[in-house]
Protein backbone atom coordinates (compact mmCIF):
# COMPACT_ATOMS: atom_id res chain seq x y z
CA UNK A 1 0.00 0.00 0.00
CA UNK A 2 1.00 3.61 -0.57
CA UNK A 3 0.60 6.55 1.75
CA UNK A 4 0.07 9.92 0.09
CA UNK A 5 0.66 13.22 1.90
CA UNK A 6 -1.75 15.50 0.08
CA UNK A 7 -0.98 19.04 -0.97
CA UNK A 8 -3.35 20.75 1.48
CA UNK A 9 -2.41 22.68 4.63
CA UNK A 10 -5.54 22.58 6.75
CA UNK A 11 -7.01 24.45 9.67
CA UNK A 12 -9.51 22.95 12.09
CA UNK A 13 -12.03 25.47 13.42
CA UNK A 14 -15.26 25.65 15.39
CA UNK A 15 -18.16 28.07 14.98
CA UNK A 16 -20.47 28.64 17.94
CA UNK A 17 -24.10 28.11 17.04
CA UNK A 18 -25.21 31.42 18.48
CA UNK A 19 -22.69 33.17 16.21
CA UNK A 20 -23.47 31.31 12.99
CA UNK A 21 -25.10 34.36 11.38
CA UNK A 22 -21.64 35.94 11.15
CA UNK A 23 -20.46 33.13 8.85
CA UNK A 24 -23.40 32.23 6.62
CA UNK A 25 -22.16 34.30 3.66
CA UNK A 26 -18.62 32.83 3.52
CA UNK A 27 -19.92 29.32 4.18
CA UNK A 28 -22.47 29.59 1.38
CA UNK A 29 -19.69 30.83 -0.90
CA UNK A 30 -17.49 27.86 0.00
CA UNK A 31 -20.34 25.37 -0.55
CA UNK A 32 -22.02 26.70 -3.69
CA UNK A 33 -19.56 29.06 -5.39
CA UNK A 34 -16.45 26.92 -5.60
CA UNK A 35 -15.39 28.68 -8.82
CA UNK A 36 -15.14 31.96 -6.90
CA UNK A 37 -12.77 30.65 -4.29
CA UNK A 38 -9.46 28.83 -4.49
CA UNK A 39 -10.44 26.52 -1.63
CA UNK A 40 -9.98 22.84 -2.58
CA UNK A 41 -10.60 21.19 0.80
CA UNK A 42 -13.74 22.11 2.75
CA UNK A 43 -15.71 20.18 5.35
CA UNK A 44 -18.59 21.41 7.54
CA UNK A 45 -20.07 19.22 10.27
CA UNK A 46 -22.92 20.18 12.57
CA UNK A 47 -23.19 18.56 15.99
CA UNK A 48 -25.39 19.61 18.92
CA UNK A 49 -22.53 21.70 20.32
CA UNK A 50 -21.16 23.62 17.34
CA UNK A 51 -20.10 23.55 13.71
CA UNK A 52 -16.69 22.07 12.91
CA UNK A 53 -15.13 23.53 9.77
CA UNK A 54 -12.00 21.98 8.26
CA UNK A 55 -10.55 23.85 5.30
CA UNK A 56 -7.34 24.72 3.54
CA UNK A 57 -5.51 28.02 3.87
CA UNK A 58 -7.37 29.59 0.94
CA UNK A 59 -10.70 28.67 2.47
CA UNK A 60 -9.59 29.84 5.90
CA UNK A 61 -9.05 33.32 4.46
CA UNK A 62 -12.79 33.45 3.71
CA UNK A 63 -13.76 33.20 7.39
CA UNK A 64 -14.00 36.52 9.24
CA UNK A 65 -12.34 37.02 12.60
CA UNK A 66 -14.90 36.65 15.34
CA UNK A 67 -15.23 35.77 19.00
CA UNK A 68 -17.54 33.02 17.81
CA UNK A 69 -14.74 31.32 15.84
CA UNK A 70 -12.31 29.00 17.62
CA UNK A 71 -9.22 27.94 15.69
CA UNK A 72 -7.03 25.01 16.66
CA UNK A 73 -3.50 26.40 16.61
CA UNK A 74 -1.84 23.72 14.46
CA UNK A 75 -1.64 23.32 10.71
CA UNK A 76 -2.79 19.84 9.70
CA UNK A 77 -1.84 17.69 6.70
CA UNK A 78 -4.18 15.05 5.22
CA UNK A 79 -2.85 11.56 4.58
CA UNK A 80 -4.55 9.13 2.22
CA UNK A 81 -3.90 5.38 2.11
CA UNK A 82 -4.25 3.91 -1.39
CA UNK A 83 -3.48 0.55 -2.95
CA UNK A 84 -1.10 -0.10 -5.83
CA UNK A 85 -0.51 3.57 -6.42
CA UNK A 86 -4.13 4.21 -7.36
CA UNK A 87 -4.84 7.54 -5.70
CA UNK A 88 -8.51 7.34 -6.66
CA UNK A 89 -9.12 3.99 -4.99
CA UNK A 90 -10.80 3.77 -1.58
CA UNK A 91 -14.25 2.40 -2.13
CA UNK A 92 -17.01 4.28 -0.40
CA UNK A 93 -17.52 3.99 3.34
CA UNK A 94 -14.78 1.44 3.94
CA UNK A 95 -13.89 3.56 6.95
CA UNK A 96 -10.86 3.39 9.18
CA UNK A 97 -10.93 -0.32 9.96
CA UNK A 98 -8.58 -1.20 7.10
CA UNK A 99 -5.98 1.27 8.28
CA UNK A 100 -6.47 0.91 12.03
CA UNK A 101 -3.61 -1.52 12.55
CA UNK A 102 -1.20 -0.16 9.95
CA UNK A 103 -1.61 3.59 10.55
CA UNK A 104 -3.73 4.64 13.51
CA UNK A 105 -2.34 2.24 16.12
CA UNK A 106 1.35 2.87 15.26
CA UNK A 107 0.84 6.64 15.35
CA UNK A 108 -0.91 6.39 18.72
CA UNK A 109 2.06 4.41 20.04
CA UNK A 110 4.32 7.24 18.92
CA UNK A 111 2.06 9.76 20.70
CA UNK A 112 0.85 11.37 17.46
CA UNK A 113 -2.65 12.80 17.58
CA UNK A 114 -4.85 12.24 14.53
CA UNK A 115 -8.04 13.86 13.28
CA UNK A 116 -10.15 11.56 11.09
CA UNK A 117 -12.39 12.58 8.23
CA UNK A 118 -14.11 9.88 6.21
CA UNK A 119 -15.88 10.87 3.01
CA UNK A 120 -17.96 8.97 0.47
CA UNK A 121 -14.90 8.61 -1.75
CA UNK A 122 -12.03 8.04 0.68
CA UNK A 123 -10.67 8.44 4.22
CA UNK A 124 -8.36 11.22 5.33
CA UNK A 125 -6.05 10.91 8.33
CA UNK A 126 -5.09 14.42 9.44
CA UNK A 127 -1.83 14.86 11.34
CA UNK A 128 -0.15 18.00 12.59
CA UNK A 129 2.45 19.39 10.22
CA UNK A 130 4.97 19.50 13.08
CA UNK A 131 4.53 15.71 13.53
CA UNK A 132 5.18 14.83 9.90
CA UNK A 133 8.75 13.65 10.42
CA UNK A 134 7.63 11.28 13.18
CA UNK A 135 4.77 10.05 11.00
CA UNK A 136 7.13 9.24 8.13
CA UNK A 137 9.63 7.48 10.39
CA UNK A 138 6.84 5.45 11.96
CA UNK A 139 5.11 4.35 8.76
CA UNK A 140 7.92 4.04 6.20
CA UNK A 141 8.45 0.32 6.82
CA UNK A 142 4.79 -0.44 6.08
CA UNK A 143 4.14 2.01 3.24
CA UNK A 144 5.68 3.59 0.20
CA UNK A 145 5.23 7.26 1.09
CA UNK A 146 4.65 10.03 -1.45
CA UNK A 147 4.04 13.74 -1.11
CA UNK A 148 2.17 15.87 -3.61
CA UNK A 149 4.35 18.64 -5.00
CA UNK A 150 2.94 20.81 -7.76
CA UNK A 151 0.41 18.12 -8.66
CA UNK A 152 3.04 15.38 -8.87
CA UNK A 153 3.58 12.54 -6.37
CA UNK A 154 7.19 12.59 -5.17
CA UNK A 155 8.65 9.73 -3.08
CA UNK A 156 9.51 10.73 0.49
CA UNK A 157 12.19 9.12 2.62
CA UNK A 158 12.70 9.73 6.31
CA UNK A 159 16.17 11.17 5.71
CA UNK A 160 14.49 13.88 3.62
CA UNK A 161 12.71 15.21 6.70
CA UNK A 162 14.01 17.25 9.58
CA UNK A 163 13.90 16.00 13.14
CA UNK A 164 13.15 12.58 11.77
CA UNK A 165 13.74 10.48 14.86
CA UNK A 166 10.84 8.71 16.40
CA UNK A 167 9.69 9.90 19.73
CA UNK A 168 10.85 8.00 22.76
CA UNK A 169 9.98 4.34 22.44
CA UNK A 170 8.96 4.38 26.07
CA UNK A 171 6.31 2.01 27.31
CA UNK A 172 2.97 3.11 25.98
CA UNK A 173 0.66 4.21 28.76
CA UNK A 174 -2.81 2.70 28.91
CA UNK A 175 -5.04 5.06 26.91
CA UNK A 176 -8.20 6.47 28.42
CA UNK A 177 -11.30 4.51 27.48
CA UNK A 178 -13.82 7.26 26.90
CA UNK A 179 -17.55 6.74 27.41
CA UNK A 180 -19.68 6.40 24.31
CA UNK A 181 -23.24 7.32 23.39
CA UNK A 182 -25.15 5.34 20.77
CA UNK A 183 -28.15 7.38 19.58
CA UNK A 184 -31.11 5.79 17.84
CA UNK A 185 -30.87 7.75 14.56
CA UNK A 186 -30.27 5.86 11.36
CA UNK A 187 -27.70 7.60 9.15
CA UNK A 188 -27.00 7.65 5.42
CA UNK A 189 -23.68 8.18 3.66
CA UNK A 190 -24.18 9.75 0.25
CA UNK A 191 -22.62 11.75 -2.55
CA UNK A 192 -23.78 14.24 -5.14
CA UNK A 193 -22.66 15.62 -8.47
CA UNK A 194 -21.27 19.09 -7.59
CA UNK A 195 -23.02 20.53 -10.66
CA UNK A 196 -26.39 19.68 -9.08
CA UNK A 197 -25.68 21.58 -5.85
CA UNK A 198 -27.85 24.54 -6.96
CA UNK A 199 -30.82 22.17 -7.21
CA UNK A 200 -30.62 21.37 -3.49
CA UNK A 201 -29.41 24.78 -2.34
CA UNK A 202 -32.60 25.79 -0.54
CA UNK A 203 -32.91 22.49 1.31
CA UNK A 204 -29.21 22.31 2.18
CA UNK A 205 -29.17 25.87 3.56
CA UNK A 206 -32.30 25.17 5.57
CA UNK A 207 -30.90 21.95 7.06
CA UNK A 208 -27.47 23.40 7.86
CA UNK A 209 -28.34 26.89 9.05
CA UNK A 210 -31.95 26.75 10.26
CA UNK A 211 -32.11 23.41 11.99
CA UNK A 212 -33.83 22.69 15.27
CA UNK A 213 -30.59 21.96 17.12
CA UNK A 214 -30.22 22.99 20.79
CA UNK A 215 -29.53 26.70 21.03
CA UNK A 216 -26.45 28.37 22.48
CA UNK A 217 -24.34 25.30 21.85
CA UNK A 218 -25.90 23.38 24.73
CA UNK A 219 -24.49 19.84 24.92
CA UNK A 220 -26.91 17.00 24.37
CA UNK A 221 -28.17 14.86 27.21
CA UNK A 222 -26.47 11.44 27.02
CA UNK A 223 -29.92 9.87 27.30
CA UNK A 224 -31.30 11.54 24.17
CA UNK A 225 -32.68 9.04 21.70
CA UNK A 226 -31.43 10.99 18.68
CA UNK A 227 -28.59 13.37 17.96
CA UNK A 228 -28.31 16.23 15.48
CA UNK A 229 -25.49 15.43 13.07
CA UNK A 230 -25.02 16.59 9.49
CA UNK A 231 -21.75 16.61 7.58
CA UNK A 232 -20.98 18.14 4.18
CA UNK A 233 -17.61 18.06 2.44
CA UNK A 234 -16.39 19.37 -0.90
CA UNK A 235 -12.86 18.12 -1.41
CA UNK A 236 -11.04 18.35 -4.73
CA UNK A 237 -14.39 18.55 -6.52
CA UNK A 238 -16.03 15.57 -4.79
CA UNK A 239 -19.09 16.01 -2.57
CA UNK A 240 -19.85 13.83 0.44
CA UNK A 241 -22.84 14.06 2.79
CA UNK A 242 -23.75 12.33 6.04
CA UNK A 243 -27.25 12.83 7.44
CA UNK A 244 -29.88 10.91 9.33
CA UNK A 245 -32.88 9.46 7.53
CA UNK A 246 -35.14 12.28 8.71
CA UNK A 247 -32.96 14.87 6.96
CA UNK A 248 -32.54 12.62 3.92
CA UNK A 249 -36.29 12.67 3.25
CA UNK A 250 -36.07 16.43 2.68
CA UNK A 251 -33.76 16.05 -0.33
CA UNK A 252 -34.73 14.91 -3.84
CA UNK A 253 -33.87 11.22 -4.00
CA UNK A 254 -32.91 11.29 -7.66
CA UNK A 255 -29.94 13.62 -7.03
CA UNK A 256 -28.31 11.82 -4.11
CA UNK A 257 -26.54 8.52 -4.61
CA UNK A 258 -25.21 5.94 -2.20
CA UNK A 259 -23.88 2.40 -2.32
CA UNK A 260 -25.83 -0.17 -4.30
CA UNK A 261 -26.94 -1.81 -1.06
CA UNK A 262 -28.34 1.47 0.26
CA UNK A 263 -27.17 0.47 3.71
CA UNK A 264 -28.02 2.41 6.84
CA UNK A 265 -25.56 3.27 9.57
CA UNK A 266 -25.68 3.79 13.33
CA UNK A 267 -23.48 6.19 15.27
CA UNK A 268 -21.08 5.67 18.14
CA UNK A 269 -20.25 9.06 19.65
CA UNK A 270 -17.04 9.02 21.67
CA UNK A 271 -16.41 11.22 24.71
CA UNK A 272 -18.31 12.26 27.79
CA UNK A 273 -16.82 15.76 27.59
CA UNK A 274 -14.93 17.66 24.87
CA UNK A 275 -11.85 15.64 23.96
CA UNK A 276 -9.37 18.27 22.83
CA UNK A 277 -6.63 17.68 20.29
CA UNK A 278 -3.59 16.55 22.26
CA UNK A 279 -4.73 13.18 23.55
CA UNK A 280 -3.60 10.19 21.49
CA UNK A 281 -5.44 6.93 20.92
CA UNK A 282 -9.01 8.27 20.75
CA UNK A 283 -9.55 7.00 17.22
CA UNK A 284 -7.78 3.75 18.07
CA UNK A 285 -10.22 3.17 20.96
CA UNK A 286 -12.91 2.14 18.51
CA UNK A 287 -11.12 1.58 15.19
CA UNK A 288 -8.88 -1.15 16.62
CA UNK A 289 -11.65 -3.40 17.99
CA UNK A 290 -13.73 -2.80 14.87
CA UNK A 291 -10.80 -3.85 12.71
CA UNK A 292 -10.27 -6.96 14.86
CA UNK A 293 -13.94 -7.85 14.30
CA UNK A 294 -13.82 -7.01 10.57
CA UNK A 295 -16.57 -4.40 10.95
CA UNK A 296 -16.41 -1.47 8.56
CA UNK A 297 -16.73 2.08 9.87
CA UNK A 298 -17.07 5.66 8.70
CA UNK A 299 -15.26 8.03 11.05
CA UNK A 300 -15.61 11.80 11.51
CA UNK A 301 -13.70 13.76 14.13
CA UNK A 302 -15.08 17.12 15.20
CA UNK A 303 -13.85 19.98 17.36
CA UNK A 304 -15.39 18.49 20.52
CA UNK A 305 -16.15 14.79 19.97
CA UNK A 306 -15.39 11.89 17.66
CA UNK A 307 -18.04 9.94 15.77
CA UNK A 308 -17.95 6.51 14.16
CA UNK A 309 -20.70 5.17 11.94
CA UNK A 310 -21.06 1.40 11.72
CA UNK A 311 -23.47 -0.69 9.63
CA UNK A 312 -26.84 -0.96 11.35
CA UNK A 313 -26.73 -4.74 11.35
CA UNK A 314 -23.51 -4.64 13.39
CA UNK A 315 -24.63 -2.21 16.11
CA UNK A 316 -25.57 -5.00 18.54
CA UNK A 317 -22.14 -6.63 18.43
CA UNK A 318 -20.44 -3.22 18.52
CA UNK A 319 -22.42 -2.24 21.62
CA UNK A 320 -21.45 -5.49 23.38
CA UNK A 321 -17.83 -5.09 22.33
CA UNK A 322 -17.59 -1.53 23.67
CA UNK A 323 -19.31 -2.50 26.92
CA UNK A 324 -16.74 -5.27 27.41
CA UNK A 325 -13.94 -2.83 26.60
CA UNK A 326 -14.99 -0.51 29.42
CA UNK A 327 -15.39 -3.38 31.89
CA UNK A 328 -11.98 -4.90 31.23
CA UNK A 329 -9.36 -3.82 33.81
CA UNK A 330 -6.47 -1.71 32.57
CA UNK A 331 -3.27 -3.65 31.94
Amino acid sequence: MDLHILDHRLRVTSICKNGLENFTHPLIKLIFLRNRTRCKFFSLTETPENYTVVLDQEGFKELPSSDHLLVESSVWLPLNVVSNGNASSSSQAVGVTKIAKSVIAPLAQQHVSVFMLSTYQTDFILVREKDLAVVIRTLEEEFSIYREVGGESVPVLSQDTHNGLRRNDREVTQPTVHPVVIPQNQFCVMSLDPDTLPAIATTLIDVLFYSSSPKDGAPPCPELDCIKFFSFSLIDGYVSLVMDTEAQRRFPADLLFTSSSGELWRMVRIGGHPLGFDECGIVAQISQPLADSDISAYYISTFSFDHALVPEEDIGSVTAMLRQQREEPAC
